[in-house]
């Protein structure tokens, strides 16, 4: 095998191309060893990045983000594209589009609604591209399935979007899932149960850390707050104080907590408002943070410190 490596001239092992004759020589008797080699290379060439993007033919990559993996041409996507056809083949164009629309399946028509509808909670609920991308899978696999038979799109992808939020550790609430999707509450929870159970979705609940960024940003409490947020909650489940509570309620008393003792006070209201809880439900988590932390003069000084100012 390795004598086909060798000049059979001289027996050298080294070569070199010439690109402008298309040839392979060797580099120490000057042998022709290959000629007439075919360039698999683009023909063309680029300087920068922009200068690629602009000249590169290869197309977008493939994404279930979109019904038809982004490879199909659609005519006549907007209004303005009819001003861009000669008036003569205008008639022509129409009836083009029309019968492009007609040959749509069933499951275009479905998945190109569903996919829209998916864009618009992602992008109000300010969801990660991964998170999107996954949807869009399960979605299909869903409808393949024949589980959206019966249910409302709306509700499936509201269904999928609430149980991936958790496991990509960007979490949203129901009431807020609910609100952006137009999708009860309690029809939700009953579709969201429906659908991780035929497509085995294992989920584990969210834990409350994941929540303190989100609304300590809403809150705008500083980045301290939010440290000092996330240790009394580390503090807390260390101590078997918040095992079998709602993780909103116990952001919240934490964030509470952390404001007060960061000298950036929100009331128990500002916090619920923003968190989606209620001033109770604050209260008690509160009590039962601060006391297993031994906690609860010095927040209850502090808050009294800052009504003071």
């Amino acid at each position: 095998m390795a004598e086909a490596f060798k000049c059979p001239e001289c027996g050298s092992k080294h070569f070199y191309h010439d690109p402008e004759r298309a040839e392979k020589i060797c580099s120490k008797c000057g042998m022709v060893l290959e000629e007439n080699i075919v360039d698999v290379g683009q023909d063309w060439r680029a300087f920068d990045h922009d200068q690629r993007v602009k000249r590169a033919r290869t197309g977008a990559p493939l994404t279930h983000k979109r019904h038809d993996k982004g490879l199909t041409t659609e005519i006549g996507k907007g209004a303005t594209e009819l001003f861009k056809v000669p008036v003569k083949k205008r008639s022509q164009f129409f009836r083009i589009r029309k019968w492009q629309k007609r040959l749509l399946t069933s499951k275009d028509r479905n998945m190109s609604f569903a996919l829209s509808e998916l864009q618009r909670l992602v992008s109000f609920l300010g969801l990660p591209k991964t998170l999107h991308e996954e949807v869009a899978k399960l979605y299909e696999k869903a409808l393949q399935k024949g589980l959206v038979r019966g249910r409302s799109i709306e509700s499936i992808i509201a269904a999928l979007v609430y149980s991936l939020a958790r496991e990509y550790e960007s979490p949203r609430t129901l009431t807020e899932i609910s609100q952006a999707s137009g999708i009860g509450k309690r029809e939700l929870g009953r579709t969201y149960r429906y659908i991780s159970r035929k497509l085995d979705i294992r989920i584990l609940p969210a834990k409350a850390e994941t929540y303190i960024p989100r609304f300590s940003s809403m809150l705008k409490l500083s980045d301290k707050v939010q440290m000092r947020a996330i240790k009394i909650l580390r503090k807390a489940k260390e101590r078997d104080v918040i095992s079998g509570k709602g993780p909103t309620g116990c952001a919240a008393a934490a964030i509470y907590i952390a404001s007060v003792l960061e000298g950036e006070r929100k009331t128990q209201r500002d916090v619920a408002d923003i968190v989606g809880v209620t001033e109770v439900t604050i209260r008690n988590r509160y009590k039962e943070i601060a006391e297993a932390l031994n906690i609860e003069e010095e927040v209850e000084r502090k808050a009294k410190e800052e009504e003071d100012k």
